[in-house]
């Protein structure tokens, strides 16, 4: 079942035009994987599927209705690097912010979801531990957990890899290969190797134009760069 649909989509910064002309259709329990150059519109890509951002030109369907109705059916990890690390909030306090509820108190059932959640990724130990005193890869389990606690039928994903060691890339591998085929999934990264043996398909944006592949990450990365490696490197920006 098609579940997320953008028609003729264009979006513009002010007089810059990132892309145009997006038409994609996501399918239920998908597993997406959002590839493409660094500054080439892939974060404005997935908030126009959240409705955070508005097309220039275009419709955006979420399950047939404006995205910005069905807020609630997201699971939304942002990059790490967007929150301000001076802000003091526990490990608890953060996965209770993913929570939708109408009242501002939080239920006996609420708090036992989200230890629950917390005992599965190994983080309830951290439950008290101010978030950002944790490791890449430990804050990056706890932004799963948000997402999750809500039981979001769309997890978004944008750059889950990006500074975490490689214990911590396995536990977010692991997480993610246990939901493929139980949710939506849509993953911005850089490291294409990451999630390849998992992508069910690859959207590629690039030069102002965004492109559906029914090839793996690493393959469509190679298609533009040359090989995987090279393809890494200018991801990252490197030579």
């Amino acid at each position: 079942m098609e579940i997320i649909k953008l028609e003729d989509v264009e979006f513009c910064y002010g007089n810059k035009k990132v892309f145009d002309e997006v038409n994609i259709s996501i399918f239920e329990n998908e597993f997406i994987t959002i590839v493409g150059p660094n500054g080439a519109g892939k974060s404005t890509l997935i908030k126009i599927i959240l409705g955070i951002l508005k097309p220039t030109k275009g419709r955006v369907w979420v399950f047939g209705r404006d995205p910005r109705e069905v807020g609630e059916i997201f699971g939304y990890i942002p990059q790490i690097g967007n929150f301000d690390i001076q802000f003091p909030i526990t490990v608890e306090e953060v996965v209770l912010g993913g929570l939708i509820r109408s009242f501002g108190f939080i239920s006996r059932s609420e708090k036992h979801r989200v230890f629950g959640i917390l005992k599965e990724l190994g983080m309830y130990e951290y439950r008290k531990e101010h978030f950002f005193s944790l490791s890449g890869g430990q804050q990056q389990r706890i932004l799963l957990a948000r997402a999750l606690v809500s039981f979001p039928s769309i997890l978004v994903l944008d750059e889950p890899a990006s500074n975490i060691d490689v214990e911590g890339e396995n536990m977010i591998f692991n997480i993610l290969s246990n939901l493929k085929g139980k949710k939506t999934i849509l993953v911005i990264t850089h490291d294409t190797g990451f999630v390849d043996s998992i992508t069910d398909r690859t959207i590629c944006v690039n030069g102002g134009k965004v492109r559906e592949h029914n090839t793996t990450p690493d393959e469509v990365m190679a298609k533009l760069f040359g090989h995987s490696e090279s393809a890494r490197k200018v991801l990252h920006g490197g030579s």
